[in-house]
């Protein structure tokens, strides 16, 4: 399959900026420059999901993605809804729309310097719930458990995958197939209870919070439609037990609200080393709110984006560019960081937990 692109588009770019891509299942391969992960089809005749492994990669000197996708079922033809389906969901991921196309021309002119670093598009999920959860992984720990509880819930959903022959009967469990665990849907999660869930995925006190939301999409209390009314999911989720300013304005930034900034411990480092700022006291203090209007009001509405891109930087020139990271981490973010770490897009897995443990260890901001 090919999806069309910008003149401009750069996948590396759009894709190693942010947290989301070092997180299972993602998996971006630096010498071929391709996200490989699975997806789910939902849009067939039978009553269980589809899976396909999808390859995506970007041509030299081209203007469209080449899509690989590989069904989990061996017998599995792709229909054209199928295609439909993987293409919504590579174009979600890496923003490709005429609505996200406009966002990165206005942002262009507002922060010139962003297009210059080809920035803009911030990496997201397949899925509006994965970014729900993932964001809720972010929250109180260490980045390297983050990791490893994206890892053990995507493992879990392998280990209750069955697959099956060209007849429909049970073959044999995932994990003896060899193949890829994707994030597990709501369905999945509801399914479980809150023993079983922290048995399999170590979650802490967000094993119970994951759980709600889960039974809420599924009860349909929570709508997570792609034409979901922002501002209402936002008021809903806050009413939500574990869900901070943090948590939500991570998954606001999802949904391409930028003028948010996800404070933590990590945004008053940012502010003290980056742009000299001092006597900064913890998230949520009337002092750092003030420091953040003074540093970034002046980009509104895309407050968000240059503090990422100044994160990224500050990544890359202390652990080398993101894309060579090869495990499963966090742009004004993405230029800080280039320059104390290197291109993240180049770092290599074995690399990622030490973007965040370069005192970059917790996100204390919501409890």
């Amino acid at each position: 399959m090919v999806m069309l692109v910008g003149e401009n588009f750069n996948l590396e770019k759009a894709v190693c900026n942010h947290g989301y891509f070092m997180m299972a299942p993602n998996l971006w391969m630096p010498s071929q420059r391709s996200l490989t992960r699975p997806l789910r089809l939902n849009n067939n005749d039978s009553k269980r999901d589809e899976f396909v492994a999808v390859s995506i990669t970007l041509p030299r000197n081209e203007n469209f993605l080449i899509i690989t996708a590989v069904p989990y079922r061996e017998k599995l033809v792709l229909s054209f809804l199928h295609k439909e389906e993987i293409r919504l969901q590579v174009a979600r991921m890496l923003r490709i729309s005429a609505k996200d196309d406009k966002m990165v021309e206005d942002f262009h002119k507002l922060v010139p310097e962003a297009k210059n670093a080809g920035f803009a598009r911030i990496f997201r999920s397949p899925t509006l719930f994965e970014d729900i959860i993932k964001s809720l992984l972010l929250c109180s720990c260490p980045w390297k458990r983050s990791l490893e509880m994206a890892q053990a819930l995507c493992d879990l959903q392998r280990k209750l995958y069955p697959t099956f022959d060209g007849a429909g009967k049970k073959r044999k469990r995932s994990e003896e197939s060899g193949i890829l665990g994707n994030f597990p849907s709501p369905k999945e999660i509801a399914s479980l209870d809150e023993k079983t869930l922290n048995k399999h995925c170590n979650l802490g006190f967000r094993a119970s919070i994951i759980l709600e939301v889960a039974r809420n999409v599924e009860n349909g209390s929570l709508n997570l439609a792609e034409d979901c009314e922002v501002e209402l999911l936002r008021q809903r989720l806050m009413k939500i037990k574990g869900f901070g300013p943090f948590t939500v304005a991570n998954i606001m930034m999802c949904l391409g609200v930028y003028q948010e900034i996800p404070v933590d411990s990590e945004t008053i480092k940012h502010l003290q080393q980056v742009h000299g700022k001092t006597n900064l006291n913890k998230p949520g203090s009337i002092q750092l709110a003030e420091a953040i209007e003074q540093v970034y009001g002046k980009y509104a509405p895309f407050q968000c984006l240059v503090y990422w891109m100044e994160r990224v930087e500050y990544y890359e020139k202390k652990l080398g560019k993101l894309m060579y990271l090869l495990t499963r981490c966090r742009m004004e973010r993405v230029e800080y960081y280039e320059k104390k770490l290197g291109k993240l897009s180049e770092l290599p897995h074995s690399q990622y937990c030490n973007v965040t443990t370069m005192k970059l260890n917790t996100c204390d901001s919501d409890n």
